[in-house]
């Protein structure tokens, strides 16, 4: 049984609740929604609809894609709400994140060893997510640099990856630098960034 709208109820598509209650679902299924899906991960075989953002979160976000785009050499590339594969019931779709640019460009998820640095514009809705359970998944799936945006003001927190496992014994992320003015940095490329040039 694949995702499909829920027999006999009109109205938009929403998934089935046998497999959510059996946290069936897999990644191949995520490819085969129907077109008026809403904005899914999947969290261990479970379907989580991504809360619509702000106005505020999509200005930072589009910026930030910007800048990055704008800033990043020939052999990485920018993008915006796209999924990440974490594992085969497992996918995130970071706000913003950066690519090796050979990656096909009809895919729909990115593997996490193409993804160089996943960013999350943190909002009321998503701050225990983006502080404590993205940072945790993406470390763990490998997924080498992670920038958290907080909003109002702005203001970035840098992280790469450790090379040793942390104190959890798995691999965690160590905070490179924090900026509200400049964020300077050499990974995953040289970056001088104005935050004003991210803040709406």
């Amino acid at each position: 049984m694949s995702a499909a709208r829920v027999a006999g109820m009109p109205g938009p598509w929403q998934p089935d609740p046998v497999r959510q209650r059996q946290a069936g679902y897999r990644l191949e299924d995520l490819l085969r929604l129907p077109p008026d899906a809403p904005r899914v991960e999947l969290v261990d075989g479970v379907i989580h609809v991504v809360p619509a953002p702000t106005l505020g979160h999509q200005d930072v976000s589009s910026l930030l894609r910007g800048w990055l785009g704008d800033h990043a050499p020939a052999h990485l590339r920018a993008a915006q709400a796209v999924g990440v594969a974490l594992d085969r019931d497992f996918t995130r779709e970071p706000d913003v994140l950066v690519y090796r640019a050979e990656v096909p460009d009809d895919r729909h998820f990115l593997l996490p060893h193409e993804v160089v640095l996943a960013v999350e514009v943190v909002s009321p809705g998503t701050r225990r997510t983006d502080r404590f359970s993205k940072p945790a998944e993406y470390a763990g799936a490998g997924i080498a640099g992670y920038w958290r945006v907080e909003q109002n003001p702005v203001r970035v927190y840098a992280y790469r990856l450790a090379d040793r496992p942390g104190r959890s014994g798995n691999r965690e992320y160590e905070l490179l630098a924090e900026a509200d003015e400049l964020l300077e940095l050499t990974q995953p490329f040289p970056v001088e960034l104005p935050i004003t040039e991210i803040t709406p």
